[in-house]
């Protein structure tokens, strides 16, 4: 990748040690002669990261989530330093950031091209998610009927606690956690996963890369909640549909070079990861 002239830094000061590990940064991105931009409000400022050529996210998944939409209309690159738990989006360790900044300055990472969510409630009302949209009822306790369409064509419409819209990136988040599948960051898809279904066959369904989805609330009298990536709402009004589709714009992701995708899976999820002993045969010769 080409060296890194101008950095933008966002340093999530809730999270224990990032504080330090961005004073650190910062001085040998001076060091290497870099101009800075930093800031510790996430979600960034619209315009924050215009004419940078890159983004450093200290914090967690949140953090990075807070800025990733900006980062994709900017069309630049984040790189992202955990301090926080998981950390499936800050891919970089301390110790790593530390260790490799000057030459990640130098341009030494790769770029995963991550897709994007595009959702619109109406004229006007859109907006991007990296991970998921959620759609459920305003009202915690209550269920809610959507009534889903693929293309024009009608899937099935839901009773339940609400549906996740996901990312392949978003897979490992709210989707994993309510039952639906890993999928690779480079498959290209978009997966519904309904969140406590009243009906036990309702499971998972993977769409299409180019699927235009529209998600219409049935339940009278209820108002719907829609949720980007877990950040900022839209607001719906009363019977206009919802409207969900991948983006044009993807998200950039700067990673060491030689990342492994499942190398990350099996740590953050605790998968043994190790070759499993061919069976023995039980029959006696």
């Amino acid at each position: 990748m080409k060296p890194i002239r101008k950095l933008a830094i966002v340093v999530n000061e809730e999270k224990a040690g990032a504080q330090q590990l961005g004073r650190e940064l910062t001085a040998l991105a001076r060091q290497a002669g870099v101009k800075l931009r930093q800031t510790s409000r996430f979600p960034v400022p619209k315009g924050f990261l215009k004419g940078c050529d890159a983004c450093c996210v200290i914090g967690g998944d949140g953090t990075l989530l807070g800025v990733a939409r900006e980062a994709a209309v900017a069309q630049i690159p984040i790189i992202g330093v955990n301090r926080g738990s998981l950390g499936f989006l800050t891919t970089f360790s301390a110790d790593e950031a530390r260790a490799d900044f000057s030459r990640l300055l130098g341009g030494a990472f790769t770029v995963s091209h991550r897709s994007m969510l595009d959702c619109s409630t109406g004229p006007g009302l859109h907006d991007l998610a990296l991970n998921d949209v959620l759609i459920k009822n305003e009202v915690n306790s209550r269920l809610v009927r959507l009534e889903v369409f693929a293309d024009g064509e009608l899937v099935t419409d839901y009773y339940c606690d609400g549906l996740i819209f996901s990312t392949p990136t978003g897979s490992t988040a709210y989707n994993l956690s309510a039952g639906g599948p890993l999928i690779h960051p480079d498959a290209g898809v978009i997966a519904m996963t309904p969140i406590c279904p009243h009906t036990l066959s309702n499971r998972s369904i993977i769409f299409r890369e180019g699927v235009k989805l529209r998600i219409s609330n049935r339940s009278p009298g209820a108002r719907l909640l829609v949720a980007m990536d877990g950040q900022r709402n839209l607001k719906v009004g009363v019977g206009s549909p919802i409207s969900i589709s991948i983006s044009r714009r993807r998200l950039s992701l700067a990673q060491r070079v030689g990342y492994s995708h499942f190398s990350v899976v099996r740590t953050k999820l605790n998968w043994s990861g190790g070759a499993a002993e061919a069976p023995r045969s039980r029959v006696s010769i």
